[in-house]
C-alpha cells in the first residue's frame, strides 16, 4: 500500500483568463474545481496508473467534505482527521495567450497538536515494512517545520519506504531524516543551497551532495521543459521532457511523484521508472486543472521519452 500524507489540502479552483492583466477587470474564459493538495494529487495519479493508495491528512468544513466526497466517488481509499476550521481554496490563473500560470494559495486553517497526534497514530498503525509513504506539500502556518523530519523517522522505524516532496524549511529539515527519495524542482534545490542553479550539470552536483550527505537513495530534480535529473549513488541520468501541448503545469510534479511511488511499489527497474515518471508528468500538463491524465496518454508518451546518462 502507498500512503499519501497531505497536511494542508485544498480545493483547487483553476480559471483560464486570456491576456490576464493586473489592476484591471478580467473575464474568465473557463473554470474548473478539483480536490487538491499535493498528496491528494499524488493519490489521484496513482489511481489513474492502476495503482492503489490511501490518502491521509487533515480536512475541515465544507471544502473538506467536498474533497472527501470526491475521493470516495472515484474510489480512492482515504482516512482523514476532521477539524473545526475550513480547508483552504487555492486559485490557479492560467493565461494561455501570455503562457503564464499564477497561483494564489491560502495558508490553510490552524491545526492542534492533538489533531496532528491523532493523524500520526492513524498512519503508524497502518504502515508496515512493505509500505511506501509520500509526504508532500505545505503545512498550516502553526505547524512546526520539523514535522516531516519527525514523521519520516517514525515510519522508517516501522520499515516503510519514504518519499519527500516539499520546499523551504520543510525540505531542509525533512532530508535530515534520510528519506528514500526526495523530489525538489530546480528552484527548490537552489533555495536549499542558497544559490541559483543554471543547468542540469550544476543541479546534478547539488543533488549528488544530498545523496552523499543525507543518505538519500535517490534525488529526482524536475526542471520543467528542460526535463528531469535522476541521481543516486552510482549514476546520473538526464531525461528529456516530451514535446507536448501544455494546458496547465499545475500538478506536474505531483504526477511525477506518483509515478515514482508506483514504480517503487511495483518493483519496476530504473529505466522503466524514469520513462513512467517523465511520461506521467508530460501527460499531466496536457490536462486542465489538477485532473490526472488518462493512462492511454501516459503510455503513448512513454515511447517518446528519451534520456542520457551523465554518469553511469
Amino acid at each position: 500500500m502507498i500512503y499519501t500524507v497531505t497536511l494542508n489540502p485544498a480545493v483547487d479552483k483553476t480559471v483560464v483568463i486570456n491576456d490576464f492583466k493586473v489592476d484591471s477587470v478580467n473575464r474568465v474564459a473557463s473554470m474548473r474545481k478539483d480536490a487538491g493538495g499535493k498528496g491528494i494529487n499524488v493519490s489521484k495519479v496513482i489511481s489513474s496508473l492502476g495503482g492503489r493508495s490511501k490518502a491521509m491528512g487533515i480536512l475541515g468544513g465544507f471544502t473538506g467534505r467536498y474533497i472527501k466526497n470526491y475521493l470516495d466517488d472515484i474510489g480512492i481509499e482515504n482516512d482523514f482527521v476532521f477539524i473545526s476550521g475550513e480547508t483552504r481554496t487555492n486559485l490557479k490563473i492560467i493565461d494561455r495567450m501570455n503562457r503564464t500560470n499564477t497561483d494564489i494559495n491560502e495558508p490553510g486553517p490552524a491545526v492542534s497538536e492533538s489533531d496532528l497526534e491523532t493523524l500520526r497514530d492513524k498512519l503508524l498503525s497502518a504502515v508496515r515494512n512493505d509500505s511506501i509513504v509520500v509526504f508532500s506539500g505545505s503545512v498550516p502556518e502553526n505547524v512546526d517545520k520539523d514535522i516531516y523530519f519527525c514523521w519520516i523517522d517514525d515510519v522508517k522505524q516501522k520499515g516503510a519506504t519514504t518519499i519527500l516532496d516539499a520546499d523551504g524549511e520543510l525540505l531542509k529539515k525533512g532530508i535530515e531524516a534520510g528519506p528514500h527519495l526526495i523530489k525538489p524542482n530546480i528552484f527548490e534545490l537552489g533555495r536549499l543551497f542558497g544559490t541559483e542553479i543554471r543547468d542540469a550539470r550544476q543541479a546534478a552536483e547539488y543533488a549528488g551532495q544530498l545523496v552523499r550527505d543525507y543518505k538519500n537513495r535517490m534525488v529526482v530534480v524536475s526542471m520543467g521543459d528542460k526535463g528531469a535529473l535522476f541521481v543516486d549513488r552510482a549514476k546520473v541520468l538526464l531525461v528529456h521532457a516530451p514535446d507536448v501541448e501544455v494546458q496547465s503545469t499545475v500538478g506536474a510534479g505531483d504526477a511525477m511523484v506518483a509515478a515514482l511511488a508506483y514504480s517503487i511499489d511495483r518493483g519496476l527497474d530504473f529505466e522503466s521508472m524514469v520513462r513512467l515518471a517523465a511520461a506521467s508528468a508530460g501527460a499531466n500538463v496536457m490536462t486542465s486543472g489538477t485532473q490526472p491524465a488518462a493512462l492511454s496518454d501516459v503510455r503513448k508518451l512513454e515511447n517518446l521519452v528519451t534520456f542520457e546518462y551523465l554518469k553511469a
